[in-house]
């Protein structure tokens, strides 16, 4: 099914089958996710997240530190993702009429870590907006479209269950150069995950994905920094002037 998905899919606009497919995908995911929110918790489900706490428990730590000494505002935006949103240190500066914004970016991190660890990076802060960027780190590790777009809605049923009203909002996967052999299912991420948003209330797809291509198709070095893998500030520039618009008015 994933593959017929990948031939198909070349963009959202120009392959209306492929976004037809994607819809009836997420159907099922969202049935899925209902009987998964009704039952007990899994011994499985209890598992990954006591491994993903062990993981990435500097990083918490960290943030639970960064917590008790400049406690942040309740009704704020959250921004929770991999070290793309790590790296992106003057958050608040780009964003000015915010008034109270938490960066929650923690590097190397997956879709399916943020799904796990989603009460604790988002839930306890109370925002009334999340703004996510992950995906890419899973697809690097062999996870399909498919997967990221699972680990997406788990995070926002997680999410759902304490904030039914935030407004979550996720960032297109990137095209770095250093993982151009990705592009075909970056593309497909965006593609099934952007259909999948369109179902569901009070949440968007945000395409930086596009600006970041050059006319060939291909990814823009010049907005990446020597490892091809992180943006620098041209890049970041870029994704300040495409988000600004979707970030709630306080």
């Amino acid at each position: 099914m994933n593959t017929s998905i990948s031939r198909m899919s070349a963009g959202a606009h120009c392959a209306p089958r492929a976004v037809l497919v994607a819809l009836a995908l997420c159907g099922a995911l969202a049935a899925q996710l209902v009987q998964a929110q009704e039952a007990p918790a899994t011994a499985t489900a209890t598992t990954a997240e006591a491994s993903a706490r062990a993981r990435w428990q500097s990083e918490l730590s960290a943030f639970a530190q960064a917590d008790r000494e400049h406690p942040p505002a309740a009704d704020g935006v959250v921004f929770v993702g991999s070290s793309t949103i790590r790296f992106w240190t003057h958050l608040a500066a780009d964003f000015p009429a915010q008034p109270a914004i938490l960066n929650r970016g923690f590097g190397g991190s997956t879709m399916a870590d943020c799904s796990l660890l989603a009460r604790e990076l988002v839930v306890r802060h109370k925002p009334r907006q999340v703004v996510v960027y992950a995906g890419d780190n899973d697809l690097a590790e062999g996870q399909s479209p498919l997967q990221v777009m699972t680990s997406l809605a788990r995070f926002m049923a997680a999410v759902r269950a304490e904030l039914p009203g935030a407004r979550i909002s996720f960032i297109s996967v990137k095209p770095s150069p250093s993982r151009a052999t990705l592009l075909p299912k970056m593309r497909e991420t965006n593609d099934i995950v952007a259909a999948y948003l369109r179902t569901q209330a009070n949440s968007e797809y945000i395409d930086t994905f596009t600006p970041m291509l050059g006319a060939d198709g291909q990814p823009r070095v010049e907005l990446f920094r020597a490892d091809m893998l992180h943006m620098n500030d041209a890049g970041y520039r870029i994704w300040q002037s495409v988000v600004a618009p979707h970030l709630l008015p306080p």
